[in-house]
């Protein structure tokens, strides 16, 4: 499955409607609110819609008439309608203001616990500087649209919708006239529409590669530092800045483009219906009060027109982070877990199983092929061979971080794809090269997603840890199990954040323990004691040794030299030696 987010498969493109119906699931528990926002908008635009008549029945009924206690009477009515309308309107603005904070919640709760849905190679396929941008620069797009944007765009349609019926009805000739331009409006938008979204779709684009390339140049700061390449990170800014500099130009001249065609569009039904409504005057067939009052509502549907100007760019640009955001939404996990079914499993002394498998990141390209190898439990397995060989896939695949492409990896005669991730984690320990560590202090990373332990007081995992004879690794942190640990890492050195990765692996039991270069930052005292730990684990459990240092795969039960897609066995270690001296397969 295609990961990219930015690929042109993968990026959504939705219609106006499409993308309403979309987020009509994060509205499912405002309706009520909505309800009451709607009555309020309703009534706003009523009162709204009541004032031109009002003013022309006092024009043409009293003014005119000189009698003044009418003109007074209206006066104070039109005050307590707009005093109402200052209320309703009020209450909308609240009310849709707390709508816009809970889908903006509730959408990067469902973002986020997407994320946590997919599989490792999404995260391989994208940049976290991007994801980091949809889930906050785009999601506040969408709020801004909920808490601002749609009450002022609902209210703008109703006030034209029913200022355009007080015009047909007040005078069919004169109404039509007075509509013309917005005919002409209406499809100078549907032309123009899209070009907007594209414009703000790339300029969001554009934005999330920015953040990209801030998070990697301070992510990677210190090697930075180290070569003195400075320039290189700022040139690469530069671009990026440049990019998003212009596409923000681009999307900003586009936002604007409605702006002063609908103000034309006003201008010019207002000077229709002047000219036109003037010489019904003359002709006897309109009033005075009827003209200005016809000039209130063709000002009524041409000012919301000039409102929804900006409105409906404001809507294009939260269509464009809905596009980016759903993008994530309708991602799917291609490893989900498998029912069992029976005559599946296998019969093998075997712990963990590669049948005929086969692997590839890339549809192009194979880095693994036709792979059958067996691990038996107790033993130790070391798997070596040249940078790029396939080492880390291959232990990868055994952990399922991955699915083959072809074939099966059996766990105990199981498919593994038929193990919960639970049951999976608990049989296979993992330690990488560069341990992930969490804010927090050592017991909490020592304990991440170990539930057997969470409740054990600091006193009683300590005798844990003591039984596991990994307290010699506990003393070197200050502070023991409630030493802080920073996410940056920077009051650990690496050495001491694999000793957490080691402990915090260990005191799972796994039947399966994967060390990917977990000793390559360690002092050989250290790895020797660590190899000492090793020893001493259950003679059940199966280890994986995936090494450059000769020395750490030299007491290995069997050795794999790993290269060109195959995994062959490597028979002694003097042959081993030879194989990674010459980078030649197994004969």
């Amino acid at each position: 499955m295609n990961y990219e987010l930015n690929s042109e498969q993968n990026k959504a493109k939705l219609s106006a409607w499409g993308a309403m119906r979309g987020l009509w699931p994060l509205l499912s528990g405002e309706r009520n609110i909505l309800i009451f926002a709607a009555f309020a908008t309703l009534a706003n635009s009523g009162i709204n819609l009541l004032a031109p008549l009002l003013i022309a029945h006092v024009v043409d009924t009293y003014i005119i008439a000189g009698q003044y206690g009418g003109v007074v009477t209206f006066g104070f009515i039109l005050f307590g309608l707009y005093v109402l309308g200052l209320f309703t309107s009020y209450g909308q603005t609240r009310l849709m203001g707390g709508v816009g904070q809970r889908v903006l919640f509730n959408l990067r709760t469902t973002i986020f616990s997407k994320l946590q849905e997919l599989p490792v190679a999404f995260f391989n396929a994208n940049k976290a500087g991007d994801l980091i941008s949809r889930i906050n620069n785009d999601t506040d797009k969408l709020n801004q649209f909920f808490s601002q944007t749609l009450v002022q765009f609902v209210g703008s349609i109703v006030i034209m919708i029913g200022a355009g019926i007080f015009l047909l009805a007040i005078n069919l000739k004169l109404g039509l006239a007075a509509l013309a331009p917005a005919l002409a409006l209406l499809v100078f938008t549907q032309i123009v529409s899209p070009w907007v979204k594209r414009k703000n779709a790339a300029s969001l684009t554009a934005t999330g590669g920015l953040s990209a390339e801030i998070a990697e140049s301070l992510n990677n700061f210190k090697v930075v530092v180290a070569f003195n390449r400075r320039d290189f990170f700022r040139e690469r800014f530069q671009t990026a800045n440049d990019v998003n500099y212009k596409t923000a130009i681009g999307a900003g001249i586009a936002n604007q483009t409605f702006t002063p065609v609908f103000g034309f569009s006003s201008n010019l039904a207002q000077l229709v219906v002047l000219a036109y409504g003037l010489y019904l005057i003359t002709v006897g067939q309109f009033t005075l009060g009827l003209m200005i009052g016809y000039l209130g509502y063709v000002s009524n549907f041409y000012n919301p027109l000039r409102q929804l100007a900006a409105l409906w760019s404001n809507f294009q640009v939260a269509l464009a982070g809905w596009d980016r955001i759903s993008a994530i939404l309708q991602m799917r996990n291609d490893m989900m877990i498998l029912p069992p079914v029976a005559g599946t499993s296998i019969e093998t002394k075997a712990l963990l199983e590669f049948k005929n498998v086969a692997f590839r990141y890339t549809p192009e390209k194979d880095v693994l092929h036709n792979v059958n190898i067996a691990l038996e439990a107790g033993k130790t397995y070391a798997l070596v061979g040249p940078t790029g060989g396939g080492k880390t896939t291959t232990a990868s695949l055994m952990a399922r971080l991955y699915d083959p492409s072809e074939g099966t990896v059996y766990l105990s005669g199981r498919d593994i794809r038929t193990y919960s991730a639970e049951e999976r984690t608990k049989k296979i320990g993992f330690i990488l090269q560069e341990p992930i560590l969490f804010s927090g202090t050592v017991r909490d990373n020592i304990l991440y997603g170990n539930s057997e332990y969470k409740d054990y007081t600091n006193e009683q995992l300590q005798k844990v840890i003591h039984d596991a004879g990994l307290e010699s690794l506990l003393v070197r942190f200050d502070g023991g199990l409630e030493a802080p640990v920073a996410t940056s890492g920077d009051a650990l050195s690496l050495g001491q954040k694999q000793l957490i990765a080691f402990m915090r692996t260990v005191l799972r039991d796994p039947e399966l323990l994967i060390l990917d270069e977990a000793t390559a930052n360690i002092d050989t005292v250290t790895e020797q004691l660590l190899e000492d730990i090793l020893k001493k684990l259950p003679a059940k459990t199966t280890r994986v040794i995936i090494a450059h240092r000769l020395n750490t795969i030299e007491n290995a039960d069997e050795i794999f030299f790993v290269n060109g897609g195959e995994v062959t066995q490597a028979g002694s270690m003097d042959h081993a030696v030879e194989m990674l001296l010459h980078g030649k397969r197994a004969s």
